[in-house]
């Protein structure tokens, strides 16, 4: 009896401490997402951007490397070039599509905005790569979150004059994510470690990067204390921690809740930039950010209907 007892009041607080997990993963997801963007706004004062996204995804891969030939199984040309092309998608294609909408003179508020599209470009996309659909409250609730990310980010648009066709770029940006997202959730190479996948995709990036680059001025670095603080920073934070705890966070959950808790990095990176470069806050931010949390808390406690669901990969 007492066993009995004691094993049923064990799986609540087994079930409580794996929520518990999740919510602080999906918050250092939040902070280091945010990070890059912070990260960006400090070094672009000191090189071009491709050179710091160049010499941010170089560094990374080369760190990670020694560690990704000794350590984990060994790697197989598939599984490399599955991943090269994840790494051309997921951060050569993402990066590079806001990179050269902001070097054309979109407006770094509308590249925001945009950004924060991907759990709809996920929902999108997740019918024909994963057969999945989401249920009336995650619609709700990623509307919600869309809404609550206009309200926060919308005040500092200012349209320019800027050539139509440079709109697309962040468009096809976060396609580009969207579909890396969703290749990554169903390819058998998700068992493959994720120092493994992230060093080849770093290298993989940094190779586009070094073209854009090089037709930018130059690939070599700039010899500034600011330029490499700025770098050792997106390493350390924005690639080993965001883009780590991304890939971590798609093992333990949907790519279409983990997308959308990234409504919020938009509010957070804000409030790091009045923080860190005194830039201003505003109701509208505060109010964005609530409407955020609630279209977040509806969507994560929304559940998929059965017959969308597909086996998770190890």
């Amino acid at each position: 009896m007492s066993e009995a007892v004691a094993a049923a009041s064990y799986r609540p607080r087994k079930g409580i401490s794996a929520i518990v997990v999740l919510v602080i993963l999906e918050a250092a997801l939040v902070i280091s997402w945010s990070a890059g963007f912070v990260g960006i706004r400090f070094a672009i004062d000191h090189a071009p951007i491709f050179l710091i996204l160049l010499w941010r995804s170089l560094v990374s891969g080369l760190l990670l490397l020694p560690f990704a030939l000794t350590m984990g199984p060994a790697i197989r040309w598939k599984d490399a070039f599955s991943q090269m092309l994840l790494g051309a998608l997921a951060m050569s294609g993402y990066l590079a599509g806001f990179a050269l909408a902001i070097s054309y003179g979109v407006p770094t508020g509308l590249v925001a905005l945009i950004a924060d599209m991907l759990p709809l470009a996920v929902a999108l996309l997740s019918w024909p790569v994963l057969g999945q659909a989401l249920t009336a409250r995650q619609w709700l609730g990623s509307f919600l979150g869309m809404a609550g990310v206009l309200i926060a980010s919308g005040w500092s648009l200012n349209m320019g004059d800027v050539p139509l066709w440079a709109y697309c770029l962040p468009v096809l940006g976060t396609l580009s994510l969207a579909m890396a997202t969703l290749l990554q959730k169903r390819s058998s190479t998700n068992a493959m470690p994720v120092y493994q996948s992230l060093c080849i995709q770093c290298l993989s990036a940094s190779a586009i990067f070094a073209v854009f680059a090089w037709r930018e001025g130059g690939v070599l670095p700039v010899l500034d204390r600011c330029f490499i603080g700025g770098i050792l920073w997106l390493v350390f934070v924005a690639t080993f921690g965001a883009w780590s705890l991304y890939y971590i966070a798609l093992r333990k959950s949907s790519p279409a809740r983990v997308t959308a808790i990234l409504y919020l990095s938009p509010p957070v990176t804000m409030i790091w930039a009045w923080v860190m470069f005194g830039e201003p806050l505003s109701f509208a931010m505060a109010g964005g950010l609530a409407v955020s949390l609630i279209g977040i808390t509806i969507f994560a406690r929304s559940k998929k209907p059965a017959h969308a669901a597909k086996p998770d990969y190890p």
